[in-house]
């Protein structure tokens, strides 16, 4: 009887102990996490991505700045991340342990040179840190604490309907804004055509939004749009071709991953 109460014992200490662990190592990867805006996520909208208002463009406050060696450029906007606090590596009182989070990267937390790495200038390269919005950060963290270790890994983006573009620009500049892109979340180059136009390559202008010197202004726009995770989709007559510069375009189509 006694051998097998220190067995149950024993079984429920490695319970516990599995249930404390951090996320397992195999795609998890170690970084820092603090937190910027309001409780009820004011001060959070805008960014280097260009998504301007995050809750039309349908990410509220489910998102993050990246430092610097995260964002590469406005390569990673749009990316989700699984963000857990690393509690085996954090001081007493400031994780929520067992809680993981989503975000989208909308932003760049820039570097602060001024500042050690360890000791405030935590964007600064070649740390991994996400500046996340407080609602968000709130799930992993305790308040008090301000700065957390964290375990974060890349994840499929699920966006509800179908990729925006939204134009700005004049005529022979188009500047299109790519938003709500699911599956791997984030773009790695675009195309626009029209009726009587051959495939124009387009450029990342900054963030999400990429340019194209054509005249393409009173024709049916087509854009071809390719993930980071190398799917390519075709969107036909996205706008009209009555559409106008500042105008939005919702597709019916969306990437997976």
């Amino acid at each position: 009887m006694a051998a097998s109460k220190s067995l149950a014992a024993a079984v429920v200490a490695a319970v516990a102990l599995l249930l404390l662990a951090p996320p397992a190592s195999a795609g998890w990867s170690k970084g820092t996490a603090t937190f910027y805006g309001g409780a009820d996520g004011s001060g959070t909208m805008g960014g280097a991505c260009g998504y301007g208002n995050l809750y039309s463009t349908g990410y509220g406050t489910s998102n993050a700045a990246l430092s610097s060696a995260m964002f590469n450029n406005g390569v990673s906007c749009g990316q989700c991340f699984q963000i857990a606090c690393d509690y085996q590596s954090s001081p007493p009182n400031t994780c929520r342990q067992g809680a993981s989070v989503i975000v989208t990267a909308t932003n760049l937390c820039p570097p602060n040179y001024a500042l050690a790495g360890n000791n405030g200038g935590w964007c600064n390269p070649p740390r991994a840190h996400f500046d996340m919005a407080q609602p968000s950060w709130l799930k992993i963290g305790i308040y008090e604490a301000g700065i957390i270790p964290v375990q974060y890994q890349r994840v499929p983006c699920t966006k509800q309907g179908g990729v925006r573009f939204t134009i700005a620009g004049k005529n022979y500049f188009e500047l299109v804004l790519i938003t709500n892109v699911g599956g791997s979340g984030s773009v790695q180059a675009v195309w626009a055509k029209t009726a009587t136009t051959a495939q124009v390559a387009m450029s990342r202008n900054w963030g999400a939004n990429w340019q194209c010197l054509a005249g393409l202004v009173g024709q049916a726009l087509t854009f071809g749009v390719t993930t980071t995770g190398g799917q390519t989709l075709v969107f036909p007559n996205v706008a009209p071709a009555n559409w106008g510069f500042s105008q939005s375009f919702i597709t019916n189509i969306q990437f997976s991953y």
